[in-house]
């Protein structure tokens, strides 16, 4: 998959003359003793990273740790004193004000800690906000905007007012209005930290849940590993300005960076915090319907397998094709002989919700998202596995 966001040795310092900064990081002074040297403040030192397209990867760190500097990095709130932050291929540090303008507005969103609503408009109001700034007609921002309010779970509440609102429906309406702009990034600092845990909770799954349904790229910032496991794709812990590992949760469990990483990590449950995609393994073997039933069988021989999934053009799973009933048939296609039974489980649940599916299934369990596409697949070895 395509890079959506590279970083390139990015690095950013508060206060005036950057320079002395720069000088003593290139000499590999510790950034404590550089601030209580020349008063300035390293946020980010010295990182690259790639974000992939259609991600959702969560950067986490105690406070103080630069996770938050980084992402303002992203949309260029926070200028980089040094280094590079490629989007789609194109470096945003050199943006003028015009094209920061113009990327803010059409390409990256963000959603802040503390909800950022204007109280004197109603719900329907905060989430067009975006879109009347870029222009967009009445109608045609009203309609986005009811779709994203829907998308979040506050149909019925358009006409109320943000002192009308808990917490959490005012992240919703917050998270709507970024839904709504259509952006193809969008930037999640610390969003849910505000809220109880319930809530929290709520909205954990929820994000989880939307993530079936937009293609965007999610740049998520929390301080709690729990939540960087909950939701990410991949993560990114830091410390002073660096990132101390980056990588799938189970990395993080299987191959910890240092003892920081360990201590970090030790409460974690991995049974309800590890998810299905994190640990599912891309399928071997797939077909379409109108496959040749002959080229499918010695597909599978030469990869030593004894079915398969069947998907349409759309990547949505249709069933599976077993070997032996392959050789049995005198058809053409495959077509006429998809299995529709199967078991399949969705790509976000966490892995102890799923045993009972594992041990009714004879082969490799499809993983699957809310609209039906085939993701991967997973087996009852690959969460022991996983676990142990």
């Amino acid at each position: 998959m395509a890079s959506k966001i590279e970083i390139k040795n990015l690095t950013l310092v508060f206060g005036k003359k950057k320079e002395r900064a720069l000088e003593m990081i290139d000499q590999g002074v510790p950034i404590k003793e550089i601030r209580e040297t020349t008063g300035l403040a390293v946020g980010v030192n010295n990182i690259s990273l790639e974000i992939e397209e259609g991600e959702l990867f969560v950067i986490v760190g105690l406070s103080g740790s630069g996770k938050s500097s980084l992402i303002r990095c992203m949309n260029m709130l926070n200028k980089p004193t040094r280094g590079e932050i490629l989007i789609d291929g194109e470096n945003i540090c050199d943006y003028n004000k015009k094209q920061l303008i113009d990327i803010r507005r059409h390409k990256i969103s963000m959603v802040f800690q503390h909800f950022g609503l204007l109280n004197h408009r109603s719900v329907l109001k905060n989430v067009e906000y975006g879109l009347e700034v870029q222009g967009i007609s009445e109608a045609e921002r009203e309609k986005k905007s009811l779709e994203a309010i829907e998308m979040v779970g506050l149909a019925g509440w358009e006409k109320y007012f943000p002192r009308q609102l808990s917490g959490g429906m005012k992240q919703r309406v917050g998270l709507a209005r970024a839904l709504a702009n259509d952006a193809e990034i969008l930037l999640m600092d610390e969003p849910f930290s505000a809220l109880d845990p319930l809530i929290r909770k709520e909205m954990q799954t929820d994000l989880l849940g939307m993530t079936d349904y937009i293609d965007k790229t999610i740049i998520f910032i929390t301080h709690d590993m729990n939540e960087a496991f909950k939701l990410g794709d991949r993560a990114a812990l830091m410390r002073d300005g660096e990132i101390v590992q980056i990588g799938k949760p189970r990395d993080f469990f299987d191959h910890p960076a240092d003892d920081y990483v360990r201590n970090f990590i030790e409460d974690v449950d991995k049974s309800r915090i590890l998810r299905v995609k994190t640990v599912m393994r891309k399928p071997v073997c797939l077909a379409k319907p109108i496959d040749n039933r002959e080229d499918v069988i010695k597909h599978l021989e030469e990869k030593e397998r004894e079915f398969c999934y069947v998907t349409d053009d759309n990547n949505k799973l249709l069933g599976y094709v077993e070997l032996e009933k392959l050789k049995e048939s005198k058809d053409t296609t495959v077509e006429q002989l998809i299995d529709t039974e199967y078991q399949d489980i969705n790509r976000n649940s966490f892995l102890s919700e799923i045993w009972s599916k594992l041990d009714e299934s004879d082969y490799d369990v499809a993983v699957t998202d809310k609209s039906n596409r085939i993701r991967g697949v997973i087996s009852y070895e690959d969460v022991v596995g996983a676990l142990s």
